[in-house]
């Protein structure tokens, strides 16, 4: 099973809201290969709690306007790492620390890059760098 184009949509306007919000190493993979329950992580970094907070509003906004809501969300609370699932993508906005420490880019290395626009991710780059 491939990559919806639902999902895609998704995983763009989730990444642009994210890069909006000036998250950081945004990056998705097309999970649809190896699990049942989503079709694509989209994962990105922020470097504080309120950031993680702000990404996470933004990405909801944007998806509202697609007509997507998160089916579960967790992490919120702590604002270290917070999971939205929107049952064709999942997006984890993580701390800085968490994303080092849990490196899940290590987990699922082996699926395919959802190729995401050069906005997002030349600006991602030179954030991420700086």
């Amino acid at each position: 099973m491939a990559l919806t184009d639902r999902a895609l949509r998704l995983v763009e306007a989730a990444a642009d809201a994210a890069a909006d919000k000036l998250a950081t190493d945004i990056i998705a993979f097309d999970v649809s290969e190896q699990l049942a329950i989503t079709d694509a992580f989209l994962l990105c970094t922020a470097s504080n709690d309120r950031q993680v907070r702000a990404v996470v509003d933004g990405i909801e906004e944007r998806l509202r306007e697609l007509d997507a809501r998160p089916a579960r969300r967790e992490g919120q609370r702590e604002s270290r790492w917070v999971l939205l699932d929107y049952v064709d993508i999942v997006v984890h906005v993580q701390h800085t620390d968490e994303r080092l420490y849990y490196a899940l880019e290590r987990l699922w290395r082996d699926c395919p890059v959802v190729p995401l626009p050069e906005s997002v991710t030349a600006g991602s780059n030179a954030r991420s760098s700086s």
